[in-house]
């Protein structure tokens, strides 16, 4: 199956198994996690609904409807892949009103599940995620034996924080439009596709670091010059003082190696460390045009990733994984260092 993907460096090699995940929605469960406790009292109205072979907005939308508002009054926290059974909360705003009835929507929408309600004094936005758990099951493994080792080595010391394919679009068209219109300067009052290409061109830049310093040995290694995010978020400079110091926490897992979310200003990064990044910057200068041109402030963000509680059944041919990940992060990156997927025709249970 091509890949987008594939130009990125693998941790451990590009994977010997075959394999397939999402032949049902099923195999592929989502449950998203927000981190705090609704007040019980407010204006808007929430409702955690689990849906199967639908697409966030497109229920945003129909529950919009259902409530007798627009669009426009409703929001989440995170987009949900279609192919996928997954569950979250949407938030409608509805000043002065009762909680509506919403068991006509449910009957004329038989993907969708409501499973709870409440109320809030704040409006789902976009980064109120927390994080979301995983439950996925590959099918047709044809090396079990090599993706259980790849997963042992995982659960030991993480993987690649890489941003997945969905962030680029179908055959990344979402990074050869961010690259039209940083060349044609293209202006729009569309936020979303704005939006869309903004991130594809800083992803596409991180994920050419991160392969990078995977491809040099140095993705888990504190080179002087580099900026190390800690556990209260705070950056830290790598300098040829603290960097057995920090190298030592880095093993220990209490500080992680950062790459670009890059920006208009200049990298913070130092020596041979800024002169790779700077490199790859200056490899994309439609993208960065882009970038520029929208006043994006450069940020950070780990190299890598230990997945939370991550387990792992085996049953026959057959691989169910269980995790937690932090939010914007990708549960296809595990994926994709375990197996070469191969293509299925996704089609969902009745």
């Amino acid at each position: 199956m091509s890949d987008i993907m594939n130009e990125f460096t693998w941790l451990n090699g590009q994977p010997v198994s075959q394999g397939k995940i999402k032949v049902l929605p099923q195999d592929f469960v989502v449950k998203e996690t927000l981190g705090f406790d609704f007040t019980g009292e407010g204006e808007h109205f929430m409702v955690r609904i689990r849906k199967t072979g639908e697409n966030t907005k497109y229920v945003v939308n129909e529950l919009a409807k259902a409530c007798g508002v627009k669009s426009k009054n409703a929001s989440w926290a995170g987009l949900k892949d279609r192919h996928a059974v997954t569950e979250q909360w949407l938030s409608i705003h509805l000043p002065g009103q009762d909680d509506p009835d919403l068991t006509e929507f449910v009957a004329s929408h038989p993907g969708v599940e409501i499973l709870a309600t409440a109320r809030h004094n704040k409006k789902l936005r976009p980064g109120d995620l927390q994080g979301n758990k995983f439950e996925l099951r590959l099918t047709e493994v044809s090396d079990v034996e090599d993706v259980v080792k790849r997963l042992e080595h995982i659960a030991e010391s993480g993987l690649p924080n890489y941003f997945g394919a969905q962030r680029f679009g179908h055959d990344g068209n979402n990074v050869t439009e961010a690259r039209r219109w940083g060349r044609d300067n293209v202006r729009t009052r569309d936020n979303n596709k704005r939006s869309f290409y903004l991130s594809a061109a800083r992803s596409w830049i991180f994920n050419h670091v991160l392969s990078q310093r995977l491809e040099q040995g140095t993705a888990s290694t504190a080179l002087v010059g580099d900026l190390l995010l800690d556990s209260n978020e705070r950056l830290v400079v790598v300098t040829s003082d603290n960097q057995s110091e920090l190298q030592a926490q880095l093993e220990q897992g209490s500080v992680q190696v950062t790459g670009p979310l890059a920006g208009d200003n200049e990298l913070t990064t130092q020596g041979d460390v800024e002169a790779l990044e700077q490199q790859i910057l200056d490899s994309e200068p439609d993208l960065m045009k882009l970038i520029r041109g929208n006043r994006m402030r450069q940020e950070r963000r780990s190299l890598t990733l230990k997945p939370q509680g991550l387990t792992w059944l085996v049953d026959g041919n057959s691989i169910t994984l269980k995790f937690a990940l932090p939010a914007g992060c990708f549960a296809t990156a595990i994926v994709r260092e375990l197996i070469e997927e191969q293509a299925v025709e996704p089609h969902y249970a009745q």
